[in-house]
């Protein structure tokens, strides 16, 4: 399965690349594929390339439900291994 992930741009560099930000990292990323991105604009990032622009409001809530998913993933280890340490 592949997963491409909104991020937003926070510079523009040279070679058509900018840094942006992926849960507080930063990371070099190739804007080859896109036109006209600005500084704060949000980009689809695949495996280093952005593959589109993306509306602001759109990246919010996909990032917010990332988001979810990370806690629910988190809660569901925590009862899983609580449950395990019953079992001894």
């Amino acid at each position: 399965m592949c997963l491409a992930i909104p991020v937003q741009v926070e510079s523009l560099l040279d070679d058509d690349e900018a840094l942006v930000d992926i849960g507080g990292l930063k990371k070099r990323i190739s804007l080859a594929l896109v036109d006209d991105v600005r500084v704060g604009d949000y980009v689809i990032l695949h495996v280093g390339y952005a593959l589109s622009k993306i509306d602001e409001d759109e990246a919010l809530r996909t990032l917010a439900l990332f988001d979810e998913m990370q806690a629910l993933q988190e809660e569901l280890g925590a009862s899983l291994e609580s449950s395990e340490d019953g079992d001894r």
